[in-house]
């Protein structure tokens, strides 16, 4: 079996508000659209998947999507300033920690590296 990288997704209750949450809001480029939404974030695939009619969404799920900033605090402020209830920034040890949802209540984190990001192709 070999598994390769489709998507992260997150389900949502109103595609059209969610399609203008993550592309006027948070910037993400929409590349294709039908019955789900894709975006293009630094070359990883973004869905967002409308839920059933009859689907009640648990509030936040239990996925994260983790978004990596130059300063969290400075990125908490403007998105603030675009009306997003958002979390504090928390340190982490390592890094900075700050939150905040959609409009569906899916959490999205972002984190800043304190340090050198770790290495991915870590050798051993």
């Amino acid at each position: 079996m070999r598994l390769r990288f489709d998507c992260v997704f997150y389900y949502v209750s109103d595609l059209e508000r969610s399609i203008r949450f993550y592309g006027d809001i948070l910037g993400f480029k929409l590349v294709s659209r039908d019955m789900v939404a894709r975006f293009d974030l630094d070359g990883v695939r973004f869905e967002i998947v409308p839920s059933a009619a009859d689907t009640k969404l648990p509030p936040g799920g239990n996925a994260r999507l983790c978004l990596e900033v130059d300063s969290v605090q400075e990125s908490l402020r403007e998105l603030q300033s675009q009306g997003v209830l958002t979390g504090h920034a928390q340190s982490r040890g390592a890094g900075v920690l700050g939150s905040f949802a959609d409009p569906d209540g899916n959490e999205i984190c972002l984190w800043q590296y304190l340090s050198e990001k770790p290495s991915e192709t870590k050798q051993r």
